[in-house]
């Protein structure tokens, strides 16, 4: 059952107020090496509106930020209040090698969180370097794919930098972050599945 605040909230967003989008992430979501306007959450925020949907994205990204440095400020990540949220995080987890289960019982507690604040959530899913063998790659991979199929309330989007990763045109010279052209690649291919997101925040405030 909503809470009273939460669903006055969205019940305005869905009579022409503005629908405020968390996007909690690392240095991808922050757009590291671009200008504001150029990262992940603008780009999302700008095709949206161009879709005439009135809505902010509220850019979450932290450089650096592993799934635990996600679950840390998860709490205060909401004090704005928003009406649905894409967690992408898991690309530092796997650069620095940390384990699947850490990543599991992180991501647990974010989509927990967000969960009990009944804030439709979008999962993006995140693939571990090459370099740390098959058997992490996998047990990496699987995580984010059981993760989906237990929570069927959330929304799975396989892939945080599908279309981008190994790309050099499309990432800068430290081959992790992408570029502006990159960044846009992002945000067009994730789109019909934020678009998804945001009509589940409309469903949840006409019930």
């Amino acid at each position: 059952m909503l809470l009273a605040g939460t669903s006055a909230a969205r019940a305005q967003a869905t009579q022409g107020g503005e629908i405020r989008l968390l996007m909690l992430g690392d240095s991808i979501t922050a757009g590291y090496g671009l200008a504001r306007s150029e990262g992940p959450p603008a780009r999302i925020q700008a095709l949206l509106r161009e879709r005439g949907r009135n809505v902010r994205v509220i850019d979450a990204g932290v450089s650096g930020d592993t799934t635990a440095g996600g679950r840390a400020r998860i709490e205060w990540s909401l004090a704005d209040r928003p009406h649905a949220a894409i967690v992408a995080l898991g690309g530092n987890d796997g650069l620095r090698g940390l384990t699947p289960q850490q990543m599991r019982a992180n991501l647990t507690a974010i989509l927990d969180a967000l969960a009990r604040r009944n804030i439709p959530t979008l999962l993006a899913g995140m693939v571990a370097p090459p370099n740390l063998g098959r058997d992490y790659g996998r047990d990496f991979a699987e995580v984010f794919e059981t993760l989906s199929r237990e929570r069927t309330e959330v929304i799975f989007y396989p892939f945080l930098l599908d279309g981008v990763a190994g790309d050099p045109a499309l990432n800068q010279p430290d081959r992790i972050h992408p570029t502006a052209q990159g960044a846009d690649i992002i945000a067009r291919r994730m789109l019909p599945f934020i678009e998804t997101l945001l009509d589940r925040v409309r469903v949840s405030a006409a019930g």
